[in-house]
């Protein structure tokens, strides 16, 4: 790995704002993110990037390998939940190990906002149909995660509640902003456009950096409950990211050459969903401990990816 490329990355404002918040959390500091600004940055966030990618993509058009790269997407939120489920299952239980298996074949979009952000400070562009992409990856592994827990644990309160999350997947406030936002951003035109690019563009690494902080103050919060559980659930949520970017960095060569698209299919296959996932599970599979898969996602996934995490995919697509 480039030495150079992971210094600046470690040194990069908006995850030097994550440390501080982890670390003001430590000092037992009154430092707090208000939660409706929270909850406004991170819309935010996910309406900046819908309508920039909405915008990318009425310039590229739908081409074969844009549709494979769909496919490629879609594969892999099945594919990651499948295997981690029974990798999980015998020393978590089926429920905690569904639960698990769902959030990390889901997509984290603030992982995904920050990659974008390394792209480019790198010089490059991501190209609009990834924000297709990374919203279409966000249902498939909600719902196999159910299917797995279904199979292994027959009754029909599941059943029941697996038409409760289908719905809650394909309605989810995250999903449907950036999906809203990316179609709004392709119907209009350059013009138009123009008009809004001071907010969609100039003060977005600011937002980005007061988002990371709430991030880092939330994180610090929860690592303690996620310690307590042992060794497992920790180095799960180290290792298994990093080997499934690594993998897909490096196998997504087969449906595009395009450097910053295979980047991002990386950072999408590494990242865990600690947001829609969470809120599904809740109302789904209540018996899955959140006191697991959360941290496992926020505290633990979510920082190794922005700092190691991104600068090694980032060396796969460039190399190999």
């Amino acid at each position: 790995m480039n030495l150079d490329l992971l210094f600046d990355n470690l040194t990069n404002p908006a995850l030097l704002f994550f440390i501080l918040g982890i670390i003001a959390v430590y000092l037992k500091s009154d430092l707090e993110i208000p939660t409706n600004s929270s909850k406004f940055i991170s819309l935010y966030l996910l309406f900046s990037i819908g309508f920039k990618g909405g915008q990318e993509l009425s310039h590229e058009g739908f081409t074969s390998e844009v549709l494979l790269s769909m496919f490629f997407g879609m594969a892999i939120a099945i594919l990651i939940p499948v295997y981690t489920f029974f990798i999980l299952k015998k020393r978590l239980g089926v429920f905690d190990a569904g639960a698990i298996a769902a959030a990390y074949g889901s997509v984290s979009a603030v992982t995904f906002v920050t990659a974008v952000s390394y792209l480019e400070s790198m010089q490059m562009a991501m190209h609009g149909h990834m924000v297709a992409i990374m919203a279409l990856m966000e249902s498939p592994a909600i719902i196999a995660g159910l299917i797995l827990i279904s199979i292994s644990n027959k009754t029909s309160d599941e059943r029941i509640k697996k038409r409760n999350a289908l719905k809650h997947s394909l309605t989810n406030g995250s999903v449907l902003l950036i999906m809203g936002s990316l179609l709004i951003g392709f119907m209009a035109s350059d013009k138009q456009a123009e008009g809004i690019r001071p907010f969609t563009d100039d003060i977005f690494k600011g937002f980005l950096a007061i988002f990371l902080l709430d991030m880092g103050i939330v994180s610090g919060r929860k690592l303690n409950s996620l310690l307590s559980k042992g060794w497992f659930p920790f180095a799960f949520a180290i290792l298994i990211p990093l080997i499934n970017g690594s993998i897909v960095g490096f196998l997504s060569h087969v449906v595009t050459e395009d450097v910053s698209s295979r980047f991002i299919f990386a950072v999408l296959a590494a990242s865990a969903s600690y947001i829609a996932v969470p809120a599904a599970m809740k109302i789904t599979v209540p018996k899955a401990n959140p006191g697991l898969y959360l941290p496992m996602a926020l505290a633990v996934t979510f920082p190794i990816n922005i700092t190691i995490g991104m600068p090694i995919y980032y060396q796969i697509v460039t190399n190999f």
